[in-house]
């Protein structure tokens, strides 16, 4: 997969992470180059606190070693990375159906990707020979309950619908007792694109959640913030609203293929510690993968990147 992930990573190592080895490359350790770095991070949208602790690590390492120049320290500087990813708990674990039915909510702004995204997390466990059903609980657009049903004739999934302005934990509620009586094993929700400074938007999803953890042990639920990867910052404070509502259990990037930066993921980690448990890196069905820190690294910052910073 690592050439694959390479391959679909080019936009974001062309005008992100291409400039972080570019620069490791071709320069000395001096005060231009920590404070070009600096810039680098903060312009791929790693925030300022993460960007300074990742700087001081880095000077402390030369220090100790007497490294003059900045390619020895690009290893390291990877290393710190993978470090920062794979400190928070649960980063990359893939969502195991221990109970029956396992539920997934998938909560986020509008145009996150949320509905692509439960089909593609449908068609991933449809082909493990497990039984989906999803709730189609954006119920604010009917578009949006037009765009499931076609996910649902994609995947081969039942849709729980109800007509535009229904009352969305009723339907929650109601595709669970249809996968009770079906013996399904998962149970997809997709909620409507929530405005994360709206309190009565936010108090809905947690109304949808109560009704949920009525009828489904907390171990068997998951909730997931679906982040469009191009939201930068913006991304990040939407993780910390939707967080402080309803403890997520981790998150899902969206359009990652198509951002031109890269340091949200990092952001998130380091500084909500919540764990990055899919990334999407196209529209097909299968372009949903399991997060895993070190191979995501390598492909972002590979070390052909560093050896011809022209390529």
């Amino acid at each position: 997969m690592f050439a694959n992930l390479k391959e679909k990573l080019f936009g974001v190592k062309k005008n992100w992470s291409g400039g972080l080895a570019s620069l490791f490359g071709s320069s000395f350790v001096n005060d231009e180059f920590w404070d070009h770095l600096e810039g680098v991070l903060l312009s791929g949208d790693v925030n300022i606190e993460l960007a300074e602790e990742m700087i001081s690590d880095l000077q402390i390492f030369c220090r100790k070693k007497g490294v003059k120049k900045a390619e020895e320290l690009f290893s390291y500087f990877m290393d710190i990375l993978v470090n920062t990813l794979e400190t928070v708990e649960g980063m990359g674990k893939e969502v195991t159906l221990t109970g029956r039915p396992s539920v997934i909510i998938l909560v986020g702004v509008n145009g996150s990707g949320k509905t692509t995204t439960a089909g593609k997390l449908a068609g991933k466990f449809k082909k493990e020979g497990k039984n989906v059903i999803f709730a189609a609980s954006d119920t604010f657009r009917a578009a949006a309950i037009d765009q499931l049903k076609v996910w649902g004739e994609m995947t081969g999934v039942r849709v729980v619908a109800q007509k535009q302005g229904s009352d969305s934990a009723a339907i929650a509620f109601d595709a669970i007792q249809a996968a009770k009586s079906s013996d399904a094993d998962l149970v997809i929700v997709d909620t409507a694109g929530r405005l994360h400074s709206k309190h009565n938007l936010m108090e809905e999803l947690t109304k949808i959640y109560r009704v949920i953890s009525r009828e489904v042990p907390e171990e068997d639920i998951e909730i997931f913030l679906v982040l469009d990867a191009i939201t930068g910052q913006n991304g990040f404070r939407q993780a910390e609203a939707f967080n402080e509502i309803l403890k997520l259990t981790g998150v899902i990037l969206s359009k990652y293929d198509n951002t031109a930066k890269g340091g949200i993921i990092l952001t998130i980690a380091g500084k909500l510690s919540l764990p990055v448990r899919y990334i999407g890196l196209g529209e097909r069905q299968e372009d949903l993968s399991p997060f895993d820190p070190r191979e995501f690294v390598e492909a972002l910052l590979n070390q052909n990147t560093i050896e011809n910073p022209t390529t």
